[in-house]
Formats: structure tokens, sequence, C-alpha cells
């Protein structure tokens, strides 16, 4: 290897550099994003879209809405990986965000998994981590320090340039880490923006027999983005009210002396509270006991106390608050309970789902959309993934290896010569949907319709996205042309080289939603949920098979667009469980339009794994 020059003192590890000494550079990736939700926001307050052949499921996220609430803006709860996230916010971000506090992994034994409840009894499942957030863990410790190291350093470079210039960061760690990234920050903010180093005392925390001093708290490391970044300090209650002396800086002998009235008698004062020093003393039954108050059954969930301290110091009504590894959502929580714009993303589908209930529960909530990169993170993958040989053309030698790879990964073998098949596992012939666009009704209809002029008696069908409304009618209609039809995910996980390469994918099949439209009254429509079933039940583990009850304990959450557009859902009616309240009303409110007319009406209902599924009606109002 050559050598490296160094000028500076520096934390080195596997990875950093280059085999010709040259810093690696940190990946930027700027794609456009999803938008696959809207929340609280009426379709009136956006611009018709034309009706049409069906492009895509989602708006494209312009990014033309102001900086403030008045102006448009919409706080953004991302779902993907950060790293991607945050290069693709530096277009329009960059230099803009006033606060990012981050709770990033840091313990290398962490267990992400969690308990759940399901149904309306509430009976607790132990829920293990996505496929996703395995890959997530395996990727931050897979070589131990040095690529935890390599994946702070290169997020902490983005967020360096993410932030405004009179911003700051918020980084919460432990013993086992804490001094490794201190020097990382002083590497990327320059040890000279260093402000403060918070400890956040538990006291609550019981560890029984240990051979040492308990571990009762954490760090967090408080960086500007440039020197001379100040902070509001933060009073809080004494735990009783003291009387003493006021104090006052006397210019004479250029000291804090007590103050005194015309008389030469000292004043004294009733003080209830003071300023917090560095350490805060917090504790953490709020989300650790499983009936307090924010309790959410999420194991790195912080007090909402601890996140309000962080937001009050470090920015005001309005600024723009982020966090990257948002989990259960405290901080996006905190951020709008006290008037700021926020962004938050994390890899985990469930982490966003109890984030998105979490926001919900806010009385009065701002709108927000939930947002991912879609079909253009996958078309990044398919680029990078898949080699360019010269004896083909780019576009051909892609695709055929793009199906190749999904065919092997669903355990199937590529055939040739056939329009719209590319595959057959045992008996049954597979068709794979393209990266970039919704698999269609026509689209396998035509696969269809090659099977049975082949006379092939069975077809799975692998998508990443579908046109809505398809699964009943589609399976029906392959019935009555002798065909078995069966409809399957193909899960973001076949992305991850290394859960691919252990073959940690699994392709379920889409779940069935029945759903009945009724018209109780003129120009009203209204949605009763009718059934919901899971296929492969037998890949449900026994622990939550047995504790389902009826069909809709699978349901977490569901909700209804009254006027879908083929864009994105906008949320006019919603409910779900909480802890608290298990009950699920099966039947909507009344939804009043303003004049008859066809409509489509979408409902969406997530299960209890934190898969979506969506089914389209359309509807007459009269």
């Amino acid at each position: 290897m050559a050598k490296i020059e160094i000028t500076k003192t520096e934390l080195v590890w596997p990875g950093k550099y280059n085999e010709d000494g040259t810093l690696k550079e940190v990946p930027r990736v700027s794609l456009p994003f999803q938008v696959i939700e809207t929340v609280n926001d009426s379709r009136a307050t956006r611009e018709a879209k034309k009706g049409g052949v069906q492009q895509t499921l989602f708006d494209v996220w312009e990014g033309k809405e102001g900086d403030t609430f008045e102006a448009g803006w919409r706080n953004k709860l991302i779902w993907g990986d950060n790293l991607l996230v945050m290069g693709s916010l530096l277009e329009k971000f960059a230099g803009k965000i006033d606060l990012i506090y981050i709770d990033p992994p840091f313990a290398t034994g962490a267990d992400f998994s969690f308990t759940a409840p399901i149904g309306e009894a509430g009976e607790e499942v132990h829920k293990e981590q996505s496929i996703i957030e395995e890959k997530a863990y395996r990727d931050t410790w897979g070589r131990g320090l040095e690529s935890y190291l390599q994946m702070m350093y290169e997020r902490l470079v983005l967020m360096r340039e993410l932030l405004a210039e009179d911003g700051s960061i918020w980084v919460h760690l432990d013993d086992h880490v804490g001094h490794y990234v201190k020097v990382l920050l002083d590497e990327v903010f320059g040890g000279d923006t260093f402000i403060n180093e918070i400890i956040w005392y538990y006291p609550d925390n019981f560890q029984g027999n240990v051979n040492r001093y308990a571990d009762n708290h954490n760090l967090v490391l408080v960086y500007g983005k440039t020197p001379g970044v100040k902070l509001e300090r933060v009073k809080i209650p004494l735990e009783r009210p003291v009387r003493r002396d006021r104090r006052v800086w006397d210019k004479q002998s250029g000291k804090v002396v007590a103050a005194r009235d015309e008389k030469g008698n000292i004043i004294y004062k009733t003080f209830t509270e003071k300023y917090a020093d560095n350490v805060w003393t917090i504790g953490q039954s709020s989300v650790s006991k499983e009936h307090a108050a924010e309790f959410l059954g999420y194991p790195t969930q912080k007090p909402e106390e601890l996140i309000r301290r962080v937001i009050v110091s470090a920015s005001n009504e309005g600024d723009l608050v982020a966090d990257f590894f948002c989990g259960s959502g405290t901080t996006l929580a905190v951020a709008e309970k006290l008037g700021r714009r926020w962004i938050g993303c994390d890899l985990g589908r469930w982490a966003i789902h109890v984030t998105r209930k979490r926001l919900l529960s806010i009385p009065n909530c701002k709108p927000f959309e939930v947002l991912n990169l879609g079909k253009y993170e996958r078309q990044y993958w398919q680029g990078v993934t898949f080699g360019d040989k010269k004896d083909k053309s780019l576009t051909e030698q892609k695709l055929y290896e793009y199906l190749a790879f999904i065919l092997k990964l669903y355990g199937a073998q590529p055939v040739a010569g056939m329009a719209h098949l590319h595959g057959k596992k045992g008996k049954a012939m597979v068709h794979i949907g393209a990266v970039d666009a919704p698999v269609t009704i026509a689209e396998i209809d035509a696969a269809v319709d090659e099977c049975a002029r082949q006379k092939q008696g069975e077809l799975h069908v692998l998508g990443w996205e579908w046109e809505m409304g398809l699964y009943d009618l589609m399976v029906e209609a392959a019935k009555k042309k002798g065909v078995k039809l069966l409809l399957l995910q193909i899960p973001r996980e076949v992305m991850e080289q290394q859960a691919a390469a252990k073959g940690d994918v699994r392709f379920f099949e889409l779940a069935y939603l029945e759903a009945e439209i009724k018209q109780p009254k003129k120009l009203t429509a209204q949605v009763a949920l009718k059934d919901f079933v899971i296929p492969n039940t037998e890949l449900i583990p026994e622990d939550v098979r047995s504790k389902v009850k009826k069909w809709s304990d699978y349901i977490d959450y569901w909700a209804v667009d009254w006027d879908f557009r083929n864009d994105t859902f906008m949320q006019g009616w919603v409910a779900y469980r909480t802890r608290k309240e298990r009950k699920l009303p099966l039947v909507s409110d009344p939804h009043t339009y303003e004049k008859p007319g066809k409509y489509r009406i979408l409902v969406k209902v997530i299960d209890i794994f934190g898969n979506d599924t969506s089914q389209a009606f359309d509807v007459e109002v009269k």
C-alpha cells in the first residue's frame, strides 16, 4: 500500500484510505424521492393531475414547497438507507438544517427485536428484526469497529454539509464508542467547533449484581457547523424552592457579587428553577415500563424530555430539525409538538410505521409525507449491480442479468424463446416485473395467455409494485383460462448484497383484502372491511399464529383515500391500534363528496408485520 501522508492527528482504520494512499471518497448518490403517502393533507391543496395511463403509483417529490408551513412546507418521513437519503437531500437542503440529532447503533451485541401486541386482547409476541435491519447491523459491525467507524465517518461528512452555518449536531453514544466518535467529529467538524459533552444520567436503571459499577449513563456530543455556535440553555425545576442572594456583575471589582438595595442590605430571591449543567438526570421509566405513557416497546426509544432539551437548546420555532436514525420517532414527535419542521429517516419498515402512528396521535399534527427512493433506488441498484459487457447493448445486458439474478434468488431456472415468461420453478412458469414500473393487468394478462398457449397450468408473477385493484380480478381471470396464478412481492432485501448472498430473501404472496363500499345516503360513501388473508401462514411464527383469533387481528392500521388519482395515497380517513386502545373499527366514517361522479376509492391496510396491502374500488357517487 502506498504511503499515507499524515499532516494532523486523526483516527485511522482499515478501509479509510485507498491502496494509493488517497482518502476514500464518501459515496454521493442523488436520486429523486417518491411520495408514497401524504397525511393530514387535502387533495384540494394540490394541483389536480390529469388521468390516463398509470406510469407510477407515486408522485415524484419536486421540492418546490417553501421553508415555512405557511409557504406549503410538509414534514418528511423517509424510508430508506440514510446514506442514499442524505445524498439525495443535498441538492435542496445543503446548509439548511438547523439541528441534527442522531442516536446511531453503538453496541456490538445490540438486539433490535422487540415485542408487539396483537389483536384486541393485545397479547404480546416477540418480533425479530427484519432482514434489512439485520443487513444494516452486519454492515455496521460485520468487520468490527472498522466497519462502524467507516459507516459513521461517511454519514457525518454528509450531515455536516446539510447543516446550516449556525446549526449544531448532537450525537448520542455510549462508553463503548463515544471516545472513537469524538475523534471522528473533531476530524469532520473541527475540534474548535466542539460545544459540549452532555451526560444523560438515568438513576432508575437497576442492573442487579454486577462485578463493577453500574452503567447508568449515555453521552451526547454536541458540535457546531462553525466555531462559536451558541446554545439556549434550558432551565430545569429545583426539587424544592431555594432562597438565596441575587448575584450581579460588579464592574469595579470585576467579580460577581451579591446584589444590595439602597441601604446596603443584600437582596434575596426565591428560586424555583436553575439552568441545567452538562449532566442531565432524566429517568428511563417513561419508555422502559410497559404501562408508562410514552412506552412503545421499541428497544432504542429515548424519553421525550431528553429530546425536548436538545431541541429547545439548539433551535427555534419553525427551524428545521433532522434525525437520520429516527427509530420510533421520538425526535420527530417532540419537534412536532414544539412547532419545528422536521425530516426523519429510518431503514426499518416497522420503525416508519410506528413513527407514522405516533405522529398521527399528536393533536393537530401538521401535514407530513411519507417518502422513499423507490424505483430510483432500484434503478441505481440495477445499474451498479449488473455488469456492462461490450458484446451487448447496455440495456439488454442489464435486463438479462437482472432477470437471471431474480430467478436465481427465487430458485427458478431461466427459459428462452418466450415473450412474457422468463423462467420456470418446478411446474410453474415465472414472470418478473420491471424495476421501474408497477406490474399491470395487461402485463399479467399477456403472461397468462402465453402460459395457456404453452399448456402450462401455473404462473408465478414477481413484482416490486402493483397496479391497484388487480389481485382478485386477475386470479379469477387466470383460473378461467386454466392457469393457477400466484402474485409475489419482490422484497427490498434483494438489493442488499449480503442478504442476497446468504439467501436471506423471501418472496411473499400478496395479501388478499376484501372490502365493501356502502353508500348510506346521497353523495356519501363508506368502507367496510370484510376479510384480510395473509397467504403462506406457515411462514408466520407459531407464537403469532396461536394468538390470532380472527382475520382482523392481523390488521394494525388501515386508511382510505376517497379520490385516488393513481398517484400518491392521500389519507382521508384512518384507524389504527395503539398499545392502550386495541379495538379497531372495521367500518370507516361516512365521507361526503361535493358533487356526483365516478371516483376511485383506495383502501390501504398495514398488517402486524408492517407490510401494506392496497385495494382500489371504482364507484359512482350519486
